[in-house]
């Protein structure tokens, strides 16, 4: 895992974080670090889900899945 976020300004001012998977080592202070970033930058947040992402892989009953 890359446990990578990207942070760019964009010309109207939005700030914008892209993810990469997190590790669960790192996943609670990246989190504390996205809600920083909000709190910073005025409390207005929103969140968009990138077409190819995959919120997590998890195996049970002998199958894999991810969702």
């Amino acid at each position: 895992m890359s446990d990578k976020l990207t942070v760019d300004i964009l010309s109207d001012g939005t700030v914008k974080v892209t993810t990469d998977p997190v590790s669960p080592a790192n996943h609670a202070n990246a989190e504390a670090l996205l809600r920083d970033i909000a709190r910073g930058c005025g409390g207005e947040t929103s969140r968009t889900r990138r077409p190819n992402a995959i919120g997590h892989v998890h195996s049970h009953e002998g199958h894999v899945h991810s969702h």
